[in-house]
């Protein structure tokens, strides 16, 4: 199969589980969903790239061939498409390849999942809102301030006109499990804490950091139920309640592990727009639809739960780990 390394686990004879392919496998949110899958019994199918690992598919699914070989091959059952250049400010620089990732390539898993028969779970953004006028319905009308948030916005219509039996998830910014403190937004404001310099942290633009496994678990959950039930179907939003500003974000951290805070200057104007990608001031989730259906979850505290992500990367977590291994 073109640009495939390896084969998914074998199924069982007599009663085959159900397979979930997951885009974006060996990224934050894709992790936590491939885990998430498995332990509900799926035969979970990942996918990466780039960063392609043991046990999971090497697939560029910006080739429409390599898409359409891996989806006749494995016949899952749903996708969930988590994989995407997520980094507003990165778009705004290299618009034509994250909008080949973005857009073109949602259009092509959906109309693959749809030729095969497969349910498609299309991951988006709080950021399809300008933030003028929170709590945003799944109804509501969306109005992207950034490339990446209209990008995002792009993906949703691809899925839901090429397969109109599709889920779309809107979600904010994430944390979870890392494998560096770089790779989520939230987590990486522990090397700002310590540094120990002055640093500026915007106080402005209020945020829902979102933990990646409650995000996985409502995916599962929405996957299972639309397969028994058609009605199932369109936008949905999840989101943590706590509203935090980045300032607001590593003063809480800190106060986790008792580290400083007196460094950390909260900003309260927006940077010119020529530095950074504009982004919404407040894009609040509501989550109505999601509870209605009793499919939501409830998300895991802020403190407790960035504590528990950054334990392995304080300084005596990795002492320990260079001591004895």
């Amino acid at each position: 199969m073109p640009g495939s390394e390896l084969r998914a686990p074998q199924q069982e004879a007599m009663s085959p589980p159900r397979r979930v392919l997951v885009t974006g496998a060996t990224g934050l949110l894709g992790r936590a969903v491939c885990r998430e899958f498995e332990g509900g019994g799926w035969a979970v199918i990942g996918t990466g790239f780039r960063r392609a690992k043991p046990r999971l598919l090497r697939c560029d699914i910006t080739d429409e061939d390599a898409v359409r070989a891996l989806l006749q091959e494995y016949r899952p059952d749903v996708v969930v498409h988590c994989a995407a250049e997520r980094r507003p400010d990165v778009m705004e620089h290299h618009s034509e390849a994250a909008v080949h990732l973005n857009v073109h390539a949602t259009s092509t898993l959906a109309k693959e999942a749809a030729a095969g028969g497969a349910l498609l779970l299309y991951i988006s953004s709080d950021y399809v809102f300008d933030g003028r006028n929170p709590p945003y319905g799944e109804d509501d009308s969306p109005s992207p301030l950034n490339l990446y948030g209209r990008s995002k916005l792009e993906g949703e219509r691809e899925t839901l006109r090429h397969c109109p039996g599709g889920l779309v998830l809107r979600v904010p910014v994430l944390y979870g499990q890392v494998q560096s403190v770089g790779e989520s937004a939230v987590t990486s404001l522990w090397e700002t804490l310590q540094t120990g310099e002055d640093r500026g942290l915007d106080h402005l633009m209020k945020r829902h950091p979102t933990h990646t496994e409650d995000v996985a678990a409502v995916c599962r959950k929405i996957c299972e139920r639309a397969r028994e039930d058609p009605s199932v179907r369109g936008v949905f939003h999840f989101s943590a309640k706590e509203q935090m500003t980045k300032y607001e974000m590593a003063v809480c951290i800190a106060e986790a592990f008792n580290l400083p805070t007196g460094h950390l200057i909260p900003l309260t104007e927006q940077p010119p727009p020529q530095q950074f990608a504009l982004r919404p001031m407040n894009s609040q989730l509501s989550c109505c639809r999601l509870e209605q259906l009793n499919l939501s979850v409830e998300p895991r505290p802020f403190r407790a739960a960035v504590q528990t992500c950054l334990w392995p990367f304080t300084p005596d977590k990795l002492w320990r780990q260079t001591v004895f291994h």
